[in-house]
C-alpha cells in the first residue's frame, strides 16, 4: 500500500519503489530526507496550481536530484546537476519510459538550480524546481499551511542545522570543480566557504576572448 504525506501519496510503482531503494542506500539522512520533502512540497505545488503532472517522474526527479553531490557520483568536469540528471536518467532507462518522459526527468533535475527558466516548462520539471526552492529557500513557504509544513517535516525531518548542512553538502560535492559553478546559484555557495574564491566572470571572459572587437 503506497504511503501518503500530507494528503500526497508517494508513488508506488516498480520504478519509484527501486528509486527509494536506491537513493536510500547511496544517500544519508541529511540528502534523502531533503530529496523526500523536495517531491512533497513540488506535488503540493502542483496540486494547489491545478497542474497535471506525473507522480512518479516528479517522485524520480526529486529523488535524484542531489546525487551528483554524492562523492561516488561526482565526476570530475561536469556540474553536479548533470551529473545527477544523468545517473537518474541511466537508472530509469530499464523501466521503459519513453525518450520523451527520460528527457523530462533529466531537465528537472538539471535545471534546479537555474532560476526563472523551470517555471516555464511543462509540470514535471516545474515542480521539481519549485520543491527545491521551498525546501532550501523557503519560496511560498507562506503557501503552505501551517499543518502540511508540519507532517511533512515530521516525517522527514530538517534537523536542528539544515541550513549549515545543506551548504557544506553543496560545497563538498563540487569544491574540486570550481568552474562548473559558473553561471549558476552555486558559486555563492563556494564565495562563502572561502572568501578567497574568485568565480569565473562573465564579462572578463568576454573581454579576454581571441576576438579582436
Amino acid at each position: 500500500m503506497s504511503q501518503e504525506i500530507a494528503g500526497i501519496k508517494i508513488p508506488d510503482s516498480a520504478l519509484a519503489r527501486a528509486t527509494t531503494e536506491y537513493v536510500r542506500a547511496e544517500e544519508d539522512d541529511l540528502l534523502f530526507n531533503h530529496s523526500r520533502r523536495v517531491f512533497l512540497w513540488g506535488a503540493l505545488t502542483g496540486e494547489r496550481k491545478g497542474l497535471k503532472y506525473d507522480a512518479e517522474q516528479l517522485y524520480v526527479g526529486a529523488m535524484f536530484h542531489d546525487l551528483g553531490l554524492v562523492e561516488q557520483h561526482r565526476s570530475e568536469d561536469l556540474r553536479f546537476e548533470v551529473d545527477s540528471a544523468n545517473a537518474a536518467r541511466n537508472f530509469a532507462k530499464s523501466f521503459g519510459l519513453s525518450d520523451d518522459d527520460l528527457e523530462q526527468i533529466w531537465l528537472s533535475i538539471a535545471l534546479h538550480t537555474t532560476p526563472g527558466v523551470p517555471e516555464h516548462l511543462r509540470p514535471n520539471v516545474a515542480l521539481v524546481t519549485a520543491g527545491v526552492e521551498m525546501d532550501v529557500l523557503g519560496i511560498n513557504y507562506d503557501k503552505f499551511s501551517d499543518e502540511q509544513r508540519e507532517v511533512v517535516t515530521h516525517a522527514h525531518p530538517r534537523g536542528e542545522e539544515f541550513k549549515e548542512c545543506i551548504l557544506c553538502a553543496f560545497a563538498n560535492g563540487f569544491r574540486h570543480k570550481p568552474d562548473t559553478t559558473f553561471g549558476t546559484v552555486n558559486a555563492d555557495v563556494l564565495v562563502d566557504e572561502n572568501p578567497k574564491f574568485k568565480p569565473m566572470n562573465f564579462v572578463e571572459i568576454i573581454r579576454s576572448s581571441p576576438w579582436k572587437a
